[in-house]
């Protein structure tokens, strides 16, 4: 069914189709723009047919939209036809790119900021001389450019297995909600974060923080704490986000009251050396709080794949470094009085697309093997599953080790 297209409606309704010279006109693009982006293929109308006139669908403008938006962030053309073909669209994750697109979007305002005061900086010192170190502050600054690509990659990949968990979690407390009351700690407490991410779990939680404490937010990704300080580091915030490396923690002895560390121990390299650290900046009784899954975790998902495709992997082999069954065997030399608290939960998945987009989000195999004609074929035989099954239910086995520093 189709709808025309008049002026004060929405660009477009389920079933519409624009001609090249009126998607021109309703984005105020340029036909020349329009056109070089079908030749190179960046973006080519789906319903065009040789013949015929090219028709833009409300995929093809969606798409527009990213494409656009990745440009104007300083992404090369070569860049986001790379990152499309590598991460299409699909019908569930317009949400999910446009939150990725917001969080690369507020990280370059959080470097355009940065440069603006180096150049006010700059201004308010020209009448004391020339100087060399000013100047040079000033290109640093300007040079300090992060991987937008990258950026975009990283956020879109993570707020993709974020939306499975929301979206088929049976519990519904949440991760999040249920992880900060496990913490018990004082209303003036100082508590350091290590691999905080895009600070998600104090974002969510937000309405609970006591005024009294202050939380340190560290990260070995420059661009996750960019994020988290654009989330949460604004004044007055009893936040401070740092760049820091777990194994070498820019911190006195004994600072913190408490050190969390959010399902992210399995992807430190030296595990030993990175709890030795946590325990020598923990205060004398200080907590240790690690979150991190059973090797259960998500085991229908990878059987699932390999009914597809036998060499198909998904789960991140990792999670065997740091796991329910041997997380106290790994803190227990700097940490007593550990227990594992589990949070009751499993996933419920109903839709086909959701659950593909996390396989793919994955530093596995899925991501190069689930592509084109093979991706699509792939969403047939998921759908098929859901079809007869009705529901997928996937083993969901988190919780979080908690335990008190030796003295």
């Amino acid at each position: 069914m189709f709808y025309h297209v008049s002026k004060g409606r929405s660009l477009l309704v389920q079933g519409d189709y624009l001609t090249t010279g009126e998607l021109a006109k309703r984005t105020g693009l340029t036909l020349r723009t329009l056109r070089y982006y079908d030749h190179i293929g960046l973006l080519s109308p789906n319903e065009h047919r040789p013949g015929s006139a090219r028709k833009y669908s409300i995929r093809d403008v969606e798409r527009l939209q990213r494409i656009q938006t990745l440009k104007y962030v300083g992404l090369s053309l070569e860049e986001i036809q790379d990152i499309l073909e590598a991460e299409p669209l699909s019908e569930v994750g317009v949400r999910r790119s446009l939150e990725a697109q917001l969080d690369v979007l507020q990280r370059k305002i959080e470097h355009t900021e940065h440069i603006v005061h180096a150049i006010r900086k700059t201004l308010g010192t020209l009448g004391d001389g020339p100087s060399w170190d000013r100047f040079e502050a000033l290109i640093r600054a300007v040079q300090q450019q992060e991987n937008w690509a990258e950026q975009y990659r990283t956020s879109t990949r993570l707020q993709t297995r974020i939306h499975l968990y929301d979206k088929f979690g049976a519990n519904p407390q949440g991760w999040h909600r249920w992880l900060f009351e496990q913490l018990e700690l004082t209303p003036d407490a100082r508590i350091l974060e290590v691999g905080c991410g895009d600070g998600t779990f104090w974002q969510r939680n937000a309405d609970r923080i006591p005024e009294g404490w202050r939380v340190t937010l560290t990260d070995l990704s420059g661009g996750m704490v960019e994020e988290a300080r654009s989330r949460l580091c604004r004044a007055p915030s009893p936040f401070v986000c740092l760049q820091a490396d777990v194994h070498r923690l820019p911190f006195h002895e004994e600072q913190f009251d408490l050190v969390l560390a959010n399902n992210m121990l399995y992807h430190v390299a030296d595990l030993p050396l990175a709890v030795a650290e946590m325990h020598r900046v923990l205060k004398p009784e200080g907590t240790i709080c690690a979150s991190t899954m059973s090797t259960r975790h998500l085991q229908e998902a990878e059987e699932l794949a390999i009914s597809f495709d036998p060499e198909l992997r998904v789960l991140d082999d990792v999670i065997h470094r740091f796991h329910f069954d041997n997380g106290t065997e790994q803190l227990s030399t700097h940490f007593a009085d550990l227990r594992l608290l589990r949070y009751d939960d499993q996933l419920l998945v109903t839709e086909a697309e959701p659950l593909v987009d996390y396989m793919t989000s994955t530093p596995m195999n899925a991501r190069e093997r689930l592509v084109g004609p093979v991706l699509e074929r792939f969403i047939v035989h998921v759908r098929n599953l859901l079809k007869q099954a009705g529901v997928l239910r996937m083993t969901k086995e988190n919780g979080i080790f908690i335990g008190r520093k030796h003295s």
